[in-house]
């Protein structure tokens, strides 16, 4: 049996032994995956720490096998790729299209690409603490219990990344700053605004969920929300919520007044004083574009 890749219904030309951890470039034009390019008989331990996994692009291996190959994402182009990579059972790396970095680490999470610079950004550890690297340097002073989902500004001046400043305690932190506020259960969907000076993200405290916005949490606590949006100028930010079985909007920490049996995400109009709201009440669905100021009071 082999494995690969296959792209609206036509497989790869080449097949492997194993094939996992599928990623596409954005403009979806190119594949890639983890593959396995000999079998392993059961408990073949020495084949296995002599490495026999490596990353496979629309069909086509790197030459360099590793121990294991995990998460990997194209650049923006979709001409790069990088990968984490385990080179023996205690040295961990990033591998970029195939050469994997001078510097080693205990761990590392998910690569991504600077979307101007082309360098490779990842969450790294080493020392027992957690930072981000930049090329295989460390480019973060402040070590973290924990950090993944590094994301770049969309001016590209800032990196925020989401952390654990004490242990099982989760906030963000901007260029290596964490925010002073910190949930215990969880902390998700972080998004800049479109200009890249504010920053929101979900996070979960005591069974309940809250908006946190530029460090500061909202008041308003909820039994669901979803990725806050933001609008145009950044202005003002909203998020679909739930409150005892009800789901609503939210807009800077003030609730519509309207509770429907279901809800979309909101989207803002180009000027940000509007907003759609998408619902469904007692089996009807409706489309209201209303003021921002009718939530916001």
């Amino acid at each position: 049996m082999k494995y690969g890749v296959a792209v609206n219904g036509v497989p790869w030309s080449e097949l492997f032994s194993n094939a996992t951890e599928i990623a596409a470039n954005p403009a979806g034009t190119r594949t890639a995956a983890t593959v396995q390019l000999e079998d392993l008989g059961q408990a073949n331990i020495e084949k296995f720490q002599k490495g026999v996994f490596t990353v496979a692009i629309d069909g086509t291996p790197w030459k360099q096998k590793f121990v294991n190959v995990w998460k990997k994402t194209f650049n923006t182009a979709g001409d790069r790729l990088a990968a984490e990579v385990r080179l023996n059972l205690y040295d961990y790396t990033i591998a970029v299209d195939g050469t994997p970095w001078n510097e080693t680490f205990s761990s590392v999470w998910q690569p991504t690409f600077h979307p101007t610079k082309n360098t490779v950004l990842a969450p790294v550890r080493a020392d027992g603490k957690w930072t981000l690297a930049e090329d295989g340097k460390a480019i973060w002073g402040t070590k973290f219990f924990q950090l993944w989902h590094q994301m770049v500004s969309p001016n590209q001046t800032n990196i925020a990344a989401i952390v654990a400043p004490q242990f099982g305690r989760w906030t963000m932190a901007i260029d290596g700053v964490p925010w002073y506020a910190t949930f215990g259960e969880m902390l998700v969907e972080p998004v800049f605004s479109p200009s890249g000076s504010r920053l929101a993200a979900l996070g979960k405290e005591n069974g309940k969920w809250h908006v946190m916005l530029d460090g500061d949490i909202w008041k308003n606590s909820f039994d669901m929300a979803w990725q806050p949006v933001f609008s145009p100028n950044g202005q003002y930010v909203a998020a679909k919520v739930e409150v005892n079985g009800k789901f609503s909007l939210a807009v800077n920490d003030c609730l519509w007044k309207r509770t429907c049996d279901a809800c979309w995400d909101p989207i803002f109009s180009p000027c940000g004083e509007k907003i759609l709201c998408r619902t469904l009440e007692n089996g009807t669905y409706y489309r209201r574009v209303i003021p921002v100021q009718d939530i916001v009071r």
